[in-house]
């Protein structure tokens, strides 16, 4: 069963947390210094957030994690059918967690990814510059040819 996915940067860690614990009536499953992440299942949402220099805060992109290889083909297969540029990453660690997952941006430069959680990592890891892969899939129009990789990733990612 897939589960909606929203990352939201925020400015104080700490006074989001405490919001977002009342808001959700419970606490974070996974808390970090710069992270945390509520798998909530009434909504079912994988909602996390994270306080990184400089980045932008309110909504970051959005998502949607699948429970297993079959699920995340089913995703992948509508991510192309849906005429957008779209970014492979594959395997990758972020947001403390390994995880496959690929990319994209709707006309407006919404960017969405669809993910796999594999397993947990100690470190938060990177992925690709979501600014960079917005714009390329805005300016793209309806053409799906795919657009080259970022150059480097920031750290803008999660699941």
């Amino acid at each position: 069963m897939k589960r909606f996915h929203v990352h939201v940067g925020v400015a104080d860690l700490d006074q989001s947390i405490s919001f977002y614990s009342g808001l959700f009536g419970q606490e974070p499953s996974v808390t970090k210094p710069d992270y945390a992440k509520w798998m909530l299942d009434d909504p079912r949402v994988n909602f996390a957030i994270s306080q990184k220099c400089g980045a932008v805060k309110g909504i970051e992109h959005l998502g949607l994690q699948v429970e297993d290889q079959g699920e995340l083909a089913q995703v992948y297969g509508r991510l192309e059918a849906a005429g957008r540029p779209v970014l492979e990453e594959g395997a990758t660690t972020c947001c403390y967690a390994q995880s496959e997952k690929c990319w994209i941006a709707d006309p407006d430069g919404v960017v969405w990814e669809a993910f796999l959680t594999t397993g947990d990592s100690t470190v938060y890891g990177a992925g690709p510059e979501l600014e960079q892969l917005a714009s390329a899939n805005a300016a793209a129009g309806a053409c799906c040819a795919p657009q080259s990789a970022p150059a480097a990733p920031t750290g803008g990612c999660c699941g």
